[in-house]
């Protein structure tokens, strides 16, 4: 008798379990709000965000729970977060499938709240923010090194989309939202110097530009092209010029050209067409391309002095660009891609920033203004960096 019951009940677990899982992926929100108030009764922390339901990207308030601070962590009660291209592509599934929902949003910058038994680095009412990642496996030789980014064995866990096993919701979420729950070594700290809602895009922006800046290791007086001037390209030239650089700014829009004087570039290049690069062929030492899509690319390579580099940062959809191999042969650069930084050169970015007093240009908006700030920033009327004003959520 205790056989059948045996497998009876785990005839309806089995049913249940597939059951659910039809739910899940029918609608996701209803799930997860069912799971809201049963882990009412749990140590898990309540917050509110705004998150992505589906690839139509149009994000909508949600409330959802984090998990508890634990011994090494940190909570941080989020007061400004930037609007990265990234979080457009990720939500509307552009670089791989997702969950959902899904609160994006790594340009995070607000107060420490509480801390775990373990911590060190912080303490309540301290100045804090979490950039890309928020944890790695420390271990591998890329950890040891600064460059949890490049983690070698489990990958870094992006700060949202990433499966967690602590997170209530099964995936990591991100800054679009009310606070976040961190592990002490993936949050930086920001000097009281500099204002939080400037310090939010220098946690993606900031690093993802300063990272290849610094390794090009470039000299005072060297030429460095900047290609596309939003908030990335914006923060690499005002990066370059505090290193000394002359840089020169090359855009597709007209608009923007007094702006980009303005952050320091000598002269700015209005590309309305390919012949437009052509007088600045083998005249950089070093460039840089922020353009988050596939583009004809070629013609600005070759602008780099032969034996040259030229770094990618703008990731496009699928991660796919053309080089026209040919050109490569005759002009003699070296292409290559970067991601972000690690935490080590995080901070730096931040320190050398606040004391050298720069800072994007930015836009403070209100969360019911995020879908349609998203729309600006692909049309390119963003100027230059969007930072939600996270008390509105």
């Amino acid at each position: 008798m205790q056989d059948k019951n045996h497998q009876s009940r785990r005839k309806f677990i089995q049913q249940t379990s597939i059951v659910g899982a039809g739910v899940l992926l029918a609608n996701p929100l209803k799930l997860f709000s069912q799971t809201n108030k049963i882990n009412k009764m749990s140590k898990n922390i309540k917050s509110k965000g705004y998150a992505g339901k589906d690839e139509q990207g149009k994000l909508i308030s949600w409330n959802f729970e984090r998990r508890p601070v634990g011994d090494n962590d940190i909570m941080i009660d989020v007061k400004f977060c930037g609007i990265c291209h990234s979080d457009i592509h990720t939500i509307k599934g552009h670089w791989g499938k997702q969950r959902y929902p899904q609160v994006p949003g790594h340009e995070i910058a607000g107060i420490v709240s509480e801390v775990g038994k373990n911590v060190t680095k912080f303490k309540v009412g301290d100045q804090a923010g979490v950039g890309c990642m928020v944890n790695s496996c420390m271990n591998c030789e890329s950890c040891k090194n600064g460059e949890e980014q490049h983690c070698e064995t489990t990958g870094m866990v992006g700060t949202y989309g990433t499966p967690e096993k602590s997170s209530p919701t099964g995936i990591t979420q991100g800054g679009y939202s009310t606070n976040i729950v961190v592990i002490e070594h993936f949050a930086i700290k920001i000097p009281k110097n500099i204002e939080l809602q400037y310090a939010a895009p220098l946690l993606c922006a900031g690093i993802t530009t300063y990272s290849p800046l610094m390794k090009a290791k470039f000299k005072k007086g060297d030429k460095i092209g900047v290609i596309g001037i939003g908030g990335l390209g914006h923060i690499a030239i005002k990066l370059a010029v505090s290193k000394g650089a002359e840089v020169y700014a090359f855009t597709t829009s007209p608009s923007k050209v007094n702006d980009i004087k303005g952050f320091g570039a000598r002269e700015v290049i209005v590309v309305d067409s390919a012949d437009k690069l052509k007088p600045w062929f083998g005249k950089m030492d070093f460039m840089i391309s922020t353009v988050p899509y596939a583009y004809e690319m070629s013609d600005y390579i070759s602008c780099v002095k032969p034996y040259g580099f030229f770094t990618q940062v703008g990731q496009p959809i699928n991660g796919e660009l053309m080089i026209n191999n040919t050109n490569m042969i005759f002009n003699r650069v070296n292409f290559n891609g970067s991601l972000i930084g690690g935490i080590p050169e995080t901070q730096e970015v931040m320190n050398y920033c606040a004391e050298n007093k720069i800072y994007p240009q930015i836009q403070i908006i209100k969360a019911e203004e995020i879908n349609d700030a998203w729309k600006k920033v692909v049309n390119k009327e963003a100027r230059y960096r969007f930072v939600i004003d996270t008390a509105t959520i």
